[in-house]
């Protein structure tokens, strides 16, 4: 999911349960600017900081334990990164949302599209 600065879903891509969420991040970021990028430990890919950097703006994802040579992340901006863990739970309010009762992708993704659009509307 991609949010805005003030925690507002943007863009939201379902995949499948074991399919790991930086595999998506390029198509989340497609056709959007900003001035900086904030994910966490998962997405910390070379390929996806390309990608940020050829947006202009700035990563501000912390480096996974497992990389050799650690990037530093600015922690000032990092501590926002909390916003996007704020509009999932603005999301779960939903209980169709935190239960995921549809069986179909389609009726879910539908579901969470009208959902978001609530939290727009407030």
């Amino acid at each position: 999911m991609l949010a805005d600065a003030l925690g507002r879903p943007l863009r939201l891509i379902v995949t499948a349960g074991q399919v790991g969420d930086v595999t998506q991040a390029e198509a989340l970021l497609e056709g959007w600017s900003g001035a900086a990028v904030l994910a966490d430990k998962a997405y910390d890919s070379n390929a996806l900081r390309e990608t940020i950097a050829a947006m202009k703006a700035e990563a501000v994802i912390p480096s996974n334990r497992s990389r050799k040579v650690i990037i530093p992340h600015d922690g000032e901006v990092y501590r926002h990164r909390n916003r996007i863990e704020r509009c999932f739970n603005r999301l779960k309010h939903f209980r169709r949302f935190s239960t995921r009762y549809d069986r179909r992708t389609i009726y879910f993704e539908g579901f969470a599209l009208l959902a978001a659009a609530m939290i727009w509307l407030r």
